[in-house]
């Protein structure tokens, strides 16, 4: 009995290449970097007088997204305060259930890439607040207020930033 014919080969997918990233141009590094530190300095001053120094860094790192990259859907408001806020609270059930500790900690940083992606709020600095909250049992009101005032703090940071170099920011709100 003869063979039968076999089906045409499927082409080999393209291979895409990425490149870097373009030579950012002096105005944009400038802004970027002068955003940057003015709404650091502003969260520290605020840790400061509130006694929660906590929030710097994932909220440092969420201004680096926002000053360098704010075209980017991790960038945008929906994300960097949805984000942020659903991690805390995610964080703040996993320590409701489990209590403070590095267990705690890594469960609550897991989870809050889950809940992130579920709500369509995607920001991975968010992530560390989520284990901040399990590792340190911050006072629920005081934190989750102090976050959400850091977060429209940073978004208007990224507006006045985003004016000054003629850039696009927001390019989404919700």
């Amino acid at each position: 009995m003869p063979a039968a014919p076999s089906a045409p080969a499927a082409p080999a997918p393209a291979t895409v290449r990425l490149r870097p990233p373009a030579r950012p141009r002096p105005l944009a590094v400038l802004a970027a970097t002068a955003a940057s530190t003015a709404a650091l300095l502003l969260l520290v001053a605020l840790g400061t007088v509130l006694h929660h120094p906590l929030l710097i860094p994932p909220l440092a790192a969420s201004m680096a997204l926002v000053a360098a990259s704010p075209e980017l859907p991790l960038s945008q408001p929906r994300s960097l305060v949805g984000g942020q806020l659903l991690s805390a609270l995610t964080g703040f059930a996993v320590l409701a259930v489990a209590g403070p500790g590095l267990w705690s900690a890594a469960a609550a940083g897991g989870l809050a890439l889950g809940v992130m992606m579920l709500a369509r709020t995607p920001h991975s600095p968010a992530a560390a607040t989520a284990v901040i909250v399990a590792l340190q049992d911050p006072p629920f009101l005081v934190f989750t207020a102090l976050l959400v005032l850091s977060c429209l703090l940073l978004v208007a940071v990224g507006l006045t930033a985003a004016r000054a170099t003629r850039r696009t920011y927001p390019a989404y709100w919700f």
